[in-house]
Order: structure tokens, then C-alpha cells, then sequence
């Protein structure tokens, strides 16, 4: 059997190959570069760093990570503070809020607070939501499912279903508008506020006006009515 090696050289590069650096890593490298080859044609640290527009502490601390752990050094490192804020209340406490949460769980910090008051539980909102942040972390305290908004319909509306948004009308009846003036009053007379209710067929412009003093959903069911009734007669029928 004839075994076949390769020299030594190649395995000390292999043990030695450029470190992958991040984006940022080589543009601290380029910016630091720059600043020692301004320093070496005879601008002092701090005219060098002002010329580059950076911090010359910043610049200094990068070149000592540099020195210390090389282009690895230079990329960017965890912000979390050393020494975190450690938890203040007691098992007895959280135990308690876990309780109250899962017993209303739509209930938000500020209702939760209440409830322990009552219980004689002098603690702040703060606090209680502080509590409820770590039990959800902790995986102890699991969110009930969000309920779908009015938006979100699980099912088609049952009426008022609107024309294709491309529907072409071509005889009349086919599309009537309808719109009422709800929030937009009008105000011919001092102290006289009125609500009118407008519909327009398309094809004949024929208009359907109404007067009223309030815009209420009884008003606009009788409209529709006045509607059928005061169109002139169309192919079908009658207005759709």
C-alpha cells in the first residue's frame, strides 16, 4: 500500500486561512487602515480620527481587539449588558399571576393589578407585566388563540353582495347607485340639520332624492323602497 502525503506548508495554511469576515468587520478594517496611514504621514490620532469623522477612542478600541484577537476582533459583538436586572418578587407572587391569567386570560396587566390589590398584593403594573413577560418566555403561560376581526369573515356576506368591480352596465336598472349624506350634514338654516339619502341609475340618470333629519338603518330600508317605487318602469321589470 502506498500512502501519499502532502507537505507540511499546506496544512499550515489550512490551519491559517482568512477568516470570513462580516460586511462590517471589513469596513472597521478599511477605516482602520486608513487611520494609521494618515498617522504615518504625520497627522496626530485625534486629527485623523477628525478627518475620518469617527470617534478616536472608537478607533483606538477597535485597533486594540485588533492587536488582541485579530480581524475576528473587529466584528460586531453582543450589546447585552453584563449585570441584568434580576427578578424581585417571589414564587408565591408569580404563582398568583399565572392563576388570575389563565382564569381571564383576555385580561391585560393593568386589570390583573386590580385583582391582586383586592387580594392585598401591593405591586406596580410594571411588575406585573414584567412577570407575565417571563412566564410566556418560559413557556408556563400560552396565549388563547386571537379572535377574527369583523374584517376577517369566515363566511361570504349573506347580502349587499357588490357588482364585479369590471361589471358593465347595459340597459337600465342594471346598477343603481346609492349614497346618504351620514356624516356630512347639511344645514340650510340655522339650527336645521338634514340628511339626504341620493340614488342614480347609471344608464338613465334618473335621481331619487330624500330629506330626512336623521341617517338611521330604517331610513335607508325605506329608501330602498321609495326607490322601487318612484323609478320609472324598466325592460325587467322593475330596479335591481
Amino acid at each position: 500500500m502506498r500512502v501519499v502525503s502532502l507537505p507540511n506548508s499546506f496544512y499550515h495554511l489550512c490551519r491559517h486561512l482568512p477568516p470570513d469576515l462580516t460586511p462590517k468587520a471589513q469596513e472597521r478594517s478599511r477605516w482602520l487602515s486608513c487611520w494609521l496611514a494618515l498617522r504615518e504621514q504625520g497627522l496626530s490620532s485625534t486629527a485623523a480620527s477628525q478627518t475620518l469623522g469617527l470617534s478616536r477612542p472608537t478607533l483606538y478600541r477597535w485597533l486594540k481587539r485588533l492587536k488582541e484577537q485579530g480581524l475576528r476582533g473587529l466584528e460586531e459583538k453582543s450589546r447585552r449588558p453584563k449585570h441584568r436586572r434580576q427578578p424581585t418578587w417571589g414564587l408565591e407572587l408569580a404563582q398568583k399571576v399565572l392563576e388570575l391569567r389563565e382564569q381571564y386570560p383576555r385580561w391585560g396587566k393593568d386589570k390583573v393589578v386590580v385583582l391582586l390589590k383586592r387580594d392585598s398584593w401591593a405591586v406596580s403594573t410594571s411588575m406585573v407585566g414584567r412577570i407575565l413577560t417571563r412566564l410566556k418566555a418560559r413557556g408556563v403561560l400560552r396565549e388563547p388563540p386571537r379572535r377574527l376581526s369583523s374584517s376577517r369573515r369566515p363566511y361570504p356576506r349573506p347580502y349587499a353582495v357588490r357588482k364585479p368591480r369590471d361589471y358593465q352596465p347595459h340597459k337600465p336598472g342594471d346598477l343603481v347607485q346609492v349614497s346618504f349624506q351620514g356624516r356630512m350634514d347639511v344645514r340650510p338654516l340655522p339650527g336645521v340639520v338634514l340628511k339626504h339619502f341620493t340614488a342614480r341609475d347609471v344608464i338613465t340618470r334618473w335621481d331619487v332624492l330624500e330629506v330626512h333629519t336623521r341617517a338611521t338603518a330604517t331610513l335607508a330600508q325605506g329608501f330602498l323602497d321609495t326607490i322601487i317605487e318612484r323609478m320609472p318602469p324598466m325592460e325587467s321589470g322593475r330596479c335591481r
